[in-house]
């Protein structure tokens, strides 16, 4: 592993004479990429008081929290690195609000796109993201979007998985290390379930009732008026234990029935 991140660093400091645009979503993968990029900087600072062409890009749509924009502002600062909001309406895109099953296609597309635009008006020349290795594995048809636009994905490239980034994160001593994954809110929804404004905001309020009762790593999979509720599978005791709490606070979002799925926490689900 240690070879690799070696390998990874040596790679960024080639970037980073070019230019970096590195596409901050606020997950652990983003995350410590952005912290790598932000120890070149601070390095190269350090020795030549030189600015450095690295900057992150986050998105501000239907499909972030309030809470996941507000990490990566705060995360920004803390790295040093500035930090551009692109704001739009994703829902205004006719096939992503349709949510067919390549959707993620169609959204990467779309916000790449917005990337690239920012990126060549500022001259920066390399635009990065945090796909890891497990990632070409697993079903991710935004990846072929981010290819031909041709977003660099360093820890792809030098097959880091995404243990060796929460491990790896952990010995630099990120706090981070461990933070639960925090996928696209549109894969709570059945494909071919157009999505609304509505619909995503009930999810959202439903999972952040969730996490601030104590079940961080959560989803709430919306099926018409059915939340199916997914956690990891030694929390159910605990969930159970809450169970009229629980009820008492979902209910009045609309969902007519609340479940809890046996099969326990499964990214991904929805592809199955």
């Amino acid at each position: 592993m240690k070879n690799k991140f070696e390998k990874l660093q040596n790679y960024l400091k080639t970037l980073e004479k070019q230019g970096i645009c590195l596409a901050f979503s606020g997950g652990i993968d983003s995350a410590l990429l952005l912290h790598l990029c932000a120890s070149l900087k601070n390095k190269r600072n350090a020795k030549t008081q030189e600015t450095q062409e690295i900057i992150a890009v986050t998105f501000k749509s239907e499909f972030q929290t309030e809470e996941e924009i507000n990490f990566t502002k705060e995360f920004c600062k803390q790295t040093g690195v500035a930090q551009k909001l692109i704001e739009f309406s994703i829902l205004e895109n006719g096939i992503v609000k349709n949510n067919p099953k390549d959707r993620c296609y169609y959204c990467k597309k779309l916000f790449f796109s917005k990337i690239k635009e920012f990126a060549a008006s500022f001259g920066f020349q390399n635009i990065i993201d945090g796909t890891n290795f497990d990632d070409l594995s697993a079903y991710r048809p935004g990846l072929k979007a981010i290819s031909e636009l041709g977003v660099i994905s360093p820890f792809a490239k030098f097959e880091i998985t995404k243990a060796e980034i929460r491990e790896y994160a952990r010995l630099l001593g990120l706090e981070i290390f461990n933070k639960p994954s925090t996928p696209c809110i549109a894969t709570r929804f059945p494909y071919d379930t157009p999505l609304n404004l509505d619909s995503i905001q009930k999810v959202k309020n439903g999972e952040k009732i969730l996490k601030d009762l104590g079940f961080e790593n959560c989803r709430l999979r919306l099926h018409s008026d059915i939340a199916r509720i997914e956690i990891p599978a030694e929390k159910f005791e605990k969930f159970l234990s809450q169970n009229p709490k629980i009820i008492d606070k979902l209910k009045p979002l609309g969902f007519k029935y609340i479940t809890l799925d046996l099969l326990g926490l499964k990214s991904g689900s929805m592809d199955i």
